[in-house]
C-alpha cells in the first residue's frame, strides 16, 4: 500500500531510470533505445515492488501501537530495519483495511467448513493473512500467493529460516487442513497468448481472489485480462474477489493524493476509470462476477463494520487531532467485492458459497 505520509510531507521518491540526459536516444540507435526502455520498465517494477515495504512498515507500525495483533508481521519485515511510526490516520487506515478484508475472508472460509476452498492472493508480498487466519487451523484451504520474484525470494527465505513457519506449510492433503503455495509470477504474464500454468491451481472448488492495492498499478485492460484468466481457468466453481483500491481522484484531496504518489513514481492506473464505489461494482459485474457485488469506502467500513466497543478501543490508542484529514483519507480508499456462483440445482433455490457468505453484507449504494 503506498506510503500516504507523502500527503503530509511531500517527500519525493525514487526516480525512474531510462533515457539520456539532454533528450531522447538517437533515432537510429535501436539497441540503445531498447535498453533504455528495459531500464525504464525495470524502474517501474522496482517502484511497485517497493510499495510492499511500505505496506510491511505500515503493518509493523499498526501492530507496535496495538491496533492489530499479528505474530508474523516481524518475520517478514526486513531484519535490522527500524520500524517507522506512522501517523495515527495511517495506523487507523491500516487497521480498518485489514479488519474489513479479514471479515470477508473468514465469512468465506466458514461456509460449509468441511468443503475444500482456494484463495489466490495477487501481489501478496509480505502479507501475513495465510499465517494469521489459516495456518494451524483445520480449514481445508489451498492458499496461493503470487508476486514478483524479487518479493517472493525474501519471503521464502524468511519461511525457510523459521522452523515454526516451515512446519505450518508442510504439504497436506487439502481435506485435512490448509496448504500453502508461493509463486514467483509477473501477473502480466497471465495475459499472454500462452500464459504460464500456476502449479497446484484447482479449477473445481470455490475460489477467492485477493488484490490489495495490486491490480491498480496496471492498465485497466491488463487487469481485465488477468481477471479473465481466472474466470476462464476456474469455470466449474464459484469464484469471488476482494479488491482494496484508491478512489475519487478528481476532488481536491484526490488530486493531491495522486500527485504526491506520482512524485514517488507510483501511478495508480485504474483510479480514473474505477473512480467511485459505483464504478468498482460495475467493473466487477462486467468482469463476470455477476451474482453479487459490494463496495464500501474505508470511512464507511470504520463506521459500519467496526462495533462501538472496538472503535472506542482503537480511538484510545492514539490522540487523533486531524479528524477531518482522517475522514478525507478514508473516503479515498475502498474495499470492493463480487462473486459468480456455480450452484448445484437442489430444487430449493439454495444460495452458493459466496451468496451465503456475503449476500447479507451491506455494500450497495
Amino acid at each position: 500500500i503506498p506510503n500516504l505520509n507523502t500527503l503530509r510531507t511531500g517527500r519525493r521518491g525514487p526516480r525512474l531510470r531510462g533515457g539520456r540526459r539532454g533528450g531522447l536516444p538517437n533515432p537510429g540507435d535501436d539497441e540503445q533505445f531498447a535498453n533504455n526502455e528495459q531500464d525504464v520498465e525495470a524502474g517501474r517494477n522496482a517502484v511497485v515492488q517497493q510499495t510492499d515495504h511500505d505496506a510491511s512498515s505500515s503493518r509493523m507500525s499498526a501492530v507496535s501501537m496495538g491496533y492489530l495483533e499479528d505474530a508474523y508481521a516481524e518475520t517478514f519485515f526486513p531484519p535490522n530495519s527500524p520500524v517507522a511510526k506512522r501517523y495515527p490516520i495511517i495506523n487507523r487506515g491500516t487497521y480498518v483495511r485489514t479488519t474489513a478484508i479479514d471479515q470477508l475472508v473468514l465469512r468465506f472460509l466458514k461456509q460449509n467448513q468441511e468443503q475444500p476452498k482456494q484463495i489466490i492472493s495477487l501481489g501478496a508480498g509480505s502479507d501475513t493473512r495465510f499465517f494469521r487466519l489459516c495456518a494451524g487451523t483445520t480449514y481445508p484451504v489451498i492458499y496461493h500467493e503470487l508476486d514478483f520474484e524479487a518479493n517472493v525470494i525474501p519471503k521464502r527465505t524468511s519461511i525457510r529460516a523459521s522452523p515454526a513457519l516451515s512446519r505450518l506449510i508442510l504439504p497436506k492433503d487439502s481435506t485435512q487442513g490448509p496448504s500453502y503455495h508461493l509463486h514467483a509470477i509477473d501477473l502480466r504474464d497471465l495475459t499472454l497468448k500462452s500464459p504460464p500454468t500456476i502449479p497446484n491451481l484447482l479449477s473445481d472448488i470455490p475460489t477467492l481472489l485477493l488484490s490489495e492495492c495490486c491490480l491498480c498499478y496496471l492498465p485497466p485492460e491488463t487487469t481485465s485480462s488477468i481477471l479473465s484468466y481466472f474466470t476462464m481457468n476456474i469455470p466449474h466453481a464459484s469464484l469471488g474477489i476482494i479488491l482494496y483500491e484508491p478512489i475519487r481522484p478528481t476532488d481536491a484531496f484526490g488530486r493531491t493524493m495522486v500527485t504526491n504518489l506520482a512524485s514517488r513514481g507510483i501511478h495508480m492506473q485504474t483510479i480514473q476509470k474505477y473512480s467511485s464505489l459505483t464504478a468498482q461494482r460495475q467493473r466487477l459485474r462486467i468482469a463476470g462476477f455477476e451474482a453479487g457485488q459490494g463496495a464500501r469506502d474505508v470511512l464507511g467500513l470504520w463506521k459500519e463494520w467496526i462495533d462501538a466497543n472496538e472503535r472506542k478501543r482503537v480511538e484510545g490508542l492514539e490522540w487523533l487531532d486531524e479528524v477531518e484529514e482522517w475522514e478525507l483519507l478514508a473516503k479515498h480508499y475502498c474495499v470492493a467485492w463480487g462473486w459468480k456462483e456455480v450452484v448445484e440445482d437442489d430444487g430449493g433455490g439454495a444460495k452458493g458459497c459466496f451468496g451465503r457468505a456475503w449476500g447479507e453484507v451491506e455494500g450497495g449504494e
